[in-house]
């Protein structure tokens, strides 16, 4: 991808830029790794063939083989790694990043399956890279899960870092919030280029203080209005102390119903004081939610886009997206002058070139960049549509709190039907205790058509807790969602469903409509 994409002109050759950018052409290679590609080909057409494992399971059998294949793989590329990690969005934003940066001229390489474990890269490395061992890619962009991703810096240095939001998830697997944020903390540390952080969130936005000497570090935020859509962890109550407040008097309405009272495409300054006392400039501030619709303020420069992503938290991963991207495009600017000025000498002088904290002033072209964005469609079960039996059903994943509430701010039940589906696997995390910390008061006028997944009869108690009406409850996922999408043809559904069950009730509407091969579980 090149000029004719109307990215930034490109003078000097790969090599070149690769050695101006610090890229290691010519890293070591044991003599044995011309056959890692082939036996990682050969387990990845086998478990096909046989239908054993999943999408990371090649990547399990060349780490034990190969250990050194991801770090050697990737230290090839000319703009490093982007990581991308969070408690939530980090499929849907990793999407958006490299769709943009394609749009701008760059050859992408990301683990778009959302299979965020260092295996899952190694296994998606493995459709790329040719017996040759050498990926054809100038940037790699990398969603990788909070505690993966400290082993993925062990093994490679990302030049730069997309830190979102640090929610209570998966308590079995990562204890409290404060430690998720430990984790987070430990990739800002390990970052060479620069991190990208969430102004928002306390937690993540002082990890400004533990990036490196020489790493820069940029923020996208929200205007002040729109702050109360994305709460901290620490601001959520229950469902039952916000209407112990009300009964008490305050008269506070719930985090659902402050979100669905708020007219759409309300208008803030982003300009106004920030009432929490803030410092830092946003590269990227969201001032304005639509329908499909949002404004930014970028440099100063108010732009507005369409976009066919679902849900307002989207729109204000969009606006990390952007601060990313700008930053990557920015050491690219500052490269191509390292490379005119100093041809043939590898240097991390463009890494120096972006370190200070203002905001990047580069000639991007963000017209493009808007055009990209709004073309990018949702990730697979992030808000996908599917038409079945004439109905169009939405696919809603949901794995914590926070993602919970803000799907259900999002999308409103009204002239839908509801289908819940919790599941407790690995990857969901065994502990279902986080499902007492969604308001699901939303849900009373039209109820829940149907409750399914592993944990049905705890969900469904649940929401009695609300005093939602559940019409039906089994644990039979596969037989759930059959009778739940061709009841009442032509109504609109929803469902919201964990990882695991989520692959399940698609592989279970594939059997009924046409669905987009996620390359997942297979």
């Amino acid at each position: 991808m090149g000029e004719e994409n109307g990215s930034q002109p490109r003078e000097t050759s790969r090599e070149t830029r690769r050695e101006a950018l610090g890229g290691q052409s010519d890293a070591a290679r044991p003599w044995t790794a011309f056959a890692t590609p082939l036996i990682g080909k050969a387990v990845r057409g086998a478990s096909r063939l046989l239908r054993h494992g999943g999408s990371a399971f090649p990547g399990k059998i060349v780490e034990q083989i190969d250990p050194g294949f991801l770090a050697r793989t990737l230290a090839d590329l000319p703009y490093g790694v982007v990581l991308v990690s969070g408690t939530n969005g980090k499929t849907t934003t990793t999407r958006m990043v490299a769709s943009m940066l394609e749009t701008l001229g760059l050859k992408v390489f990301t683990n778009p399956t959302g299979s965020n474990f260092t295996r899952g890269v190694v296994s998606a490395l493995l459709t790329e890279v040719p017996l040759s061992g050498r990926l054809d890619a100038d940037v790699a962009v990398l969603e990788l899960d909070e505690a993966y991703a400290v082993k993925f810096v062990q093994q490679v240095k990302p030049r730069f870092a997309l830190l979102l939001n640090v929610m209570r998830d998966q308590l079995d697997r990562f204890g409290e919030i404060d430690n998720t944020a430990r984790l987070l903390e430990r990739v800002a540390e390990a970052t060479t280029g620069t991190v990208v952080l969430n102004r928002e969130d306390p937690r993540i936005a002082r990890f400004a203080s533990a990036v490196p000497e020489g790493t820069g570090v940029r923020y996208f935020g929200l205007a002040p209005e729109l702050r109360r859509f994305f709460p901290s962890d620490d601001d959520m109550q229950t469902t039952v102390a916000e209407e112990a407040a009300s009964v008490a008097g305050n008269g506070r309405p719930s985090a659902n119903d402050r979100a669905q009272q708020e007219p759409a495409g309300t208008s803030v300054s982003a300009e106004a004081p920030d009432a929490d006392g803030r410092e830092a400039t946003a590269d990227v501030t969201l001032t304005r939610v639509g329908n499909h619709e949002a404004d930014f303020l970028i440099d100063g420069r108010a732009v507005h886009t369409a976009v066919k992503l679902e849900g307002v938290y989207n729109l204000f991963n969009a606006a990390a997206a952007l601060a990313t991207v700008r930053a990557v495009m920015a050491q690219d600017i500052a490269s191509a002058q390292v490379a005119e000025t100093m041809p043939g000498q590898a240097s991390h002088a463009s890494d120096a070139a972006i370190s200070d904290e203002s905001p990047v002033d580069s000639p991007v072209d963000h017209d493009r960049l808007l055009a990209a964005l709004a073309e990018v469609t949702p990730a697979f079960g992030r808000g996908e549509t599917i038409a079945v039996n004439g109905s169009d059903v939405q696919l809603l994943l949901v794995k914590n709190p926070m993602g919970f509430r803000l799907s259900l701010g999002s999308f409103p039940p009204d002239g839908h039907d509801t289908m819940i589906a919790i599941c407790d696997l690995y990857a969901d995390g065994r502990d279902m205790s986080w499902l007492w910390d969604v308001d699901f008061t939303s849900l009373r006028p039209t109820g829940v058509a149907m409750v399914s997944g592993t944990r049905a009869w705890d969900m469904a108690l649940r929401l009695e807790y609300d005093q939602v009406r559940v019409e039906q409850t089994g644990t039979d996922l596969e037989a759930a969602v059959r009778q739940f999408v061709t009841a009442r043809p032509g109504v609109p559904k929803h469902i919201y469903c964990t990882y695991t069950s989520m692959l399940r009730v698609r592989a279970e509407l594939a059997k009924l409509t046409t669905v987009a091969d996620a390359g997942v579980g297979r």
